[in-house]
């Protein structure tokens, strides 16, 4: 303990910064109570290794109270809005490429279907294919795959 106390703000920054990488390599910002408390830690070492603030558990104790709550109430907005704002896009998967002749009519009701994999697929498509047409897969949901004519 005598070694933190003669060391404080190195101590400090040390742990801000391992509380830095815990945030952003284990929870990938998933949750920024670790962003706030590291970078109020990294901030009280350094205030304090520039003699800006006195060098004590006290100090290091209000400095980061406040700290973290000003960072707190600063940042969570913008990184709230930031961590909402993701991008929606169709994952490729081993359907992307499958193509087909139809044995029946396909319409957007989705009364045919299609045996793939050991699983009876339902086919839709936007418009109405005749049978005998080869079909490419556009989308799939939950039991079913939305074709359209190649």
């Amino acid at each position: 303990m005598e070694f933190i106390t003669q060391n404080l703000p190195q101590t400090l920054m040390v742990l801000g910064v391992l509380a830095l990488i815990i945030e952003v390599a284990v929870l990938g910002l998933s949750t920024f109570i670790l962003l706030f408390f590291g970078l109020s830690l990294f901030i009280t070492g350094l205030l304090m290794s520039m003699g800006i603030l006195a060098d004590s558990m006290t100090t290091a104790l209000w400095s980061n109270t406040l700290i973290t709550a000003a960072i707190s109430i600063l940042l969570w907005k913008p990184l709230k809005r930031m961590q909402n704002n993701v991008e929606r896009k169709p994952v490729n998967s081993d359907f992307a490429e499958l193509t087909f002749v139809l044995n029946q009519d396909v319409t957007i009701e989705g009364l045919s279907t299609h045996q793939y994999s050991g699983i009876s697929w339902q086919l839709k498509s936007k418009q109405p294919i005749s049978a005998g047409t080869q079909v490419k897969v556009t989308k799939k949901e939950v039991g079913v795959m939305w074709v359209q004519s190649i």
